[in-house]
């Protein structure tokens, strides 16, 4: 179909330009490339589902303690590797006052985001016992997780948790810890592409079976607290963030601040290390790094290699957001409800115009609206459907690159996407389905 939203000479010649085999195969960034090329040469504007990067402004708690943390002189000055203490104190506070776990401040490390907490973590924990040099991934999951794997020359296993939910769980993971080579699992919760949430019962799998393998779990908790579903919002009182740490000792976190605080753009993560494993000795660490102790080798060996510490301006950021959440002062999940309103509408736009939601349930309930849903249409692939909705205006990401054995389908993400294009999304999906009914394929 040639008579499409978005010109459809353009758009041909654009993906050509681009040498990209397939919109369908690329990668987030290759996916975001293109699309501004298209943009910028047609003038269209694309409802942009690609990216998962927040779509609200900074929280200005944090801006302004930015602000008088480099008009004081902390620009001049190397920040502390292991992170400034007022930080530390406030992640361990919030650490017990929104997940109810006690962790002690040297185990509450800034990085350089997630991005680096993870790449430091994979490399650390693989190489505390050489007989466990694997990392189990339960998909789908990140794909920039897998290639911080492939350049750090670490192996790793996979399959798509949605097929083994609740009781099945055990099993399967049974069927991987057993044999003696996984260092560590990782998974985010809620997920990302499919927004799945694990429920008590499984992160209650996962706990015991890494304590009885002698795993350890780590757990992305990019979208803290955005399962709306329930509100986790009041310092110090249930319902908590569902977390693995309730039920092991042998777990890192990961607490981003681009989603919960919009604090995308200064780069900053805090990596939670429970008290058990930063205290733990590990003759294998000897090998790379002067102390056998876990938690030293990670700051002073793994963290110092990788940047000398986090940039001491955004420390004092987020510092000062998390002292005013764990005060009370300020409800950080309140503040991104928006992006679970935005989903409702948007995933009701899809499946009116023939599409379905592929990963749909937790259990026996069903998903929540938050900041991704995934959407197949009948008789399309991922990537199939993804080269087919550029000349539409509507970018996404194919499931395929997340490690999702459901190959039919798509990420979306409603960060970026304007309410005010929500018009134009209804009406470039009805184009699509009057285009592409089922008969007709």
């Amino acid at each position: 179909m040639k008579n499409t939203p978005i010109n459809y000479e353009v758009v041909t010649r654009k993906i050509q330009e681009s040498g990209l085999e397939s919109v369908g195969k690329a990668s987030i960034r290759e996916v975001k490339k293109l699309i501004n090329t298209i943009e910028e040469e047609t003038g269209d504007k694309f409802v942009r589902m690609e990216m998962g990067i927040p779509g609200l402004p900074a929280v200005q708690i944090g801006v302004e303690a930015e602000i008088e943390a480099l008009k004081s002189g902390v620009a001049a000055i190397y920040p502390d590797i292991q992170g400034v203490p007022q930080l530390k104190n406030e992640i361990s506070r919030f650490c017990k006052l929104f997940l109810n776990v006690d962790v002690n401040p040297d185990g509450c490390i800034p990085t350089v985001g997630s991005m680096q907490g993870g790449f430091a973590a994979f490399m650390t924990v693989n190489r505390m016992d050489p007989e466990k040099n694997t990392t189990l991934f339960l998909d789908p999951g990140f794909p920039v997780h897998k290639q911080q794997h492939r350049v750090l020359g670490i192996k790793y296993e996979s399959f798509d948790v949605y097929n083994y939910r609740g009781d099945k769980l055990k099993e399967k993971l049974e069927s991987y810890l057993s044999k003696g080579n996984i260092s560590s699992m990782i998974y985010s919760n809620p997920n990302n592409p499919s927004w799945i949430c694990f429920t008590e019962k499984e992160l209650k799998i996962i706990g015991e079976l890494a304590n009885k393998y002698n795993v350890v779990v780590m757990e992305d908790l990019a979208y803290f607290g955005m399962d709306f579903r329930q509100d986790i919002s009041t310092p110090g009182e249930p319902p908590y963030q569902p977390t693995v740490a309730h039920y092991t000792d042998n777990y890192i976190l990961f607490i981003s601040s681009s989603k919960a605080f919009s604090y995308a753009g200064q780069r900053i993560g805090m990596m939670v290390i429970s008290d058990g494993l930063f205290n733990r000795k590990a003759e294998g660490l000897k090998r790379f790094y002067n102390s056998d102790r876990f938690g030293y080798a990670m700051i002073f060996g793994t963290v110092y290699c990788l940047s000398s510490g986090t940039a001491q301006s955004p420390q004092y950021a987020i510092a000062a957001i998390l002292k005013a959440a764990n005060d009370g002062k300020y409800n950080f999940v309140e503040a991104v409800k928006s992006y679970g309103e935005k989903a409702a509408v948007m995933k009701k736009l899809f499946t009116e115009n023939g599409f379905n939601i592929v990963y749909d349930m937790d259990e026996d309930n069903p998903i929540a609206d938050g900041f991704y849903f995934t959407v197949s249409y009948p008789g399309f692939t991922g990537e199939e459907l993804l080269n087919e909705l550029i000349y539409y205006g509507i970018s996404a990401i194919s499931l395929a690159i997340t490690g999702s054995e459901r190959l039919e389908g798509i990420r979306a993400c409603v960060s970026l996407v304007k309410v005010e294009q929500f018009g134009d999304l209804e009406y470039r999906l009805q184009q699509f389905h009057q285009h592409h009914t089922v008969d007709n394929q």
